[in-house]
């Protein structure tokens, strides 16, 4: 007998046997001797029984998720020696780890030739998907090392518990006590981001602002959203003497286009979810196309299949979604009696859903005259009152009445001032969307 692929040898007992047994547990199963030189000489072992208690409290303490099912230690004879043999079975929660060490290659390691060696990230990744599916959010999570800081507030705010037992039920925690990729999507560790640009006018030839979200989807679901509304502006028309106001992207729009985008992401595949604001539209585009069998003709009548189940559960709990299925129809809802309405696209690997800006027009706008320092001296009045009169003008300025009323009738022709009233008692209001812009 020599020392192979399923075969080890240890002269004596010391605790990088565990490298050795661990390696066995991730790879194909093997046995490995103590008392025996490395070329396969028994030597025999003085102290069986506390050898034997070393080995068992050595896979006990030092393997993760528990590994002692798939092991057996024994006494056997080799030469007329007393030895023990470490039977190891192939385990079926791989990758097993050094505790402490986690799913990193200084933690987890493999069986090649005669040698136990650290697995590489392919490796590590390769068995995590062979022994938990195809699903990513029940799969083992590559990091182990998780914090939920924001994740914790969020529960908190939503009157919810988020201690290890709601962990394990909500499927952040597997049988074996480690984190899935589903707890990785929630912790601050969360390596998916999303990414939001603003450009000038309705192309990407001229770039404003850019930002990046990450860590907690949560948090990242928030702060999207809060920096999405910025551009969310109010556009004021007069019908009469009433103002109306109305946002460039119905709310409702835009959060459950946000959420969609979260919810129904491919996360196996690698990139960010990706958001582009233009003057016209805002495009949100997300990772993973449908879930196979779905056509764009099921999602319009309500159809939903959740790539994601566990992810949408706690979206549920958390009333992010009211019911599955009801989220396109929304958007779709929010744009009726609009002339330009909501547009979807899908490939194999993407889905981008473009929402037209309500307050967009294609007229280009009358260029705007300089103001000068009489023009200025009346904005200057509003300061004390919400509408002024042709007589405030004169008095401010010490003109003539014909000159009071020139100056009002240009400050209306560039839009500046807004006619309250007509005849001899016309007011005029400053046109607070000219000034803020």
């Amino acid at each position: 007998m020599r020392e192979s692929k399923t075969v080890e040898f240890k002269r004596e007992y010391t605790e990088n046997l565990k490298y050795e047994i661990l390696a066995f547990a991730n790879t194909s199963g093997g046995t490995v001797y103590i008392g025996v030189d490395d070329d396969g000489t028994a030597v025999g072992i003085s102290d069986i029984d506390k050898t034997m208690l070393s080995i068992t409290n050595l896979i006990r303490d030092s393997i993760r998720p528990d590994i002692t099912l798939f092991t057996d230690v024994h006494v056997t004879k080799m030469d007329g020696m007393e030895i023990i043999a470490v039977d190891v079975q192939r385990g079926t929660d791989r990758p097993y780890y050094i505790h402490g060490k986690g799913l990193r290659p200084e933690g987890v390691y493999i069986r090649q030739g005669t040698s136990s060696v650290p697995a590489s990230h392919a490796a590590i990744l390769k068995m995590i998907k062979e022994t938990s599916g195809d699903s990513y959010e029940e799969a083992v999570s590559f990091l182990q090392d998780l914090s939920f800081s924001k994740a914790g507030e969020s529960f908190t705010r939503h009157n919810l518990e988020f201690e290890e037992v709601q962990k394990r039920t909500l499927g952040m925690i597997d049988g074996t006590g480690r984190y899935t990729n589903l707890a990785l999507l929630f912790s601050d560790q969360c390596p998916h981001t999303i990414k939001v640009a603003v450009f000038q006018g309705r192309d990407k030839a001229v770039f404003k602002d850019r930002r990046e979200f990450s860590g907690s989807v949560l948090g990242q679901l928030e702060e999207a959203y809060d920096y999405i509304s910025r551009y969310n502006r109010f556009r004021a028309e007069f019908s009469g003497l009433e103002r109306i106001d109305r946002k460039d992207y119905p709310e409702e729009a835009l959060r459950e286009a946000l959420v969609n985008a979260v919810v129904h992401r491919d996360y196996s595949l690698p990139g960010p979810v990706l958001i582009n604001i233009f003057d016209d539209r805002i495009e949100l585009t997300t990772l993973g196309g449908l879930v196979k069998e779905l056509t764009l003709n099921d999602i319009m009548l309500g159809v939903s299949v959740l790539r994601n189940r566990n992810l949408g559960n706690i979206f549920y709990r958390m009333q992010l979604i009211e019911a599955y299925g009801t989220g396109i129809s929304k958007i779709f809802s929010s744009y009726e009696g609009s002339r330009r309405k909501p547009e979807l696209e899908v490939s194999d690997n993407a889905f981008r859903i473009t929402l037209p800006n309500l307050n967009f027009t294609d007229k280009p706008e009358k260029p705007r005259k300089k103001i000068d320092y009489r023009e200025q001296k009346i904005i200057s009045l509003f300061g004390e009152k919400e509408t002024i009169a042709r007589k405030d003008i004169e008095n401010a300025l010490n003109v003539s009445q014909a000159t009071a009323i020139l100056l009002a009738r240009d400050l209306v022709d560039k839009g500046i001032f807004l006619k309250e009233s007509g005849g001899k008692y016309q007011r005029y209001r400053l046109n607070d969307d000219v000034v803020d812009s």
